[in-house]
């Protein structure tokens, strides 16, 4: 699974790094961003979109 985020839409709630800390983060503008080395196969990803007031979080079936 490849994970996309929509970086006009982001808000910076912070629900995606709650709800899966191993595979989010916040970039220095405290904007949603993907941790380096992440596990797009983590099972809180799922999660993580769904819990994104904006829908950024898209997940790609590969």
């Amino acid at each position: 699974m490849r994970i996309s985020i929509d970086h006009d839409r982001c808000m910076g709630a912070g629900q995606c790094a709650l709800a899966a800390p191993g595979v989010f983060t916040h970039d220095e503008d405290g904007f949603s961003a993907l941790l380096p080395g992440h596990d797009p196969a983590d099972p809180m990803v799922r999660e993580a979109a769904r819990a994104c007031p904006v829908r950024a979080i898209t997940l790609h079936e590969t």
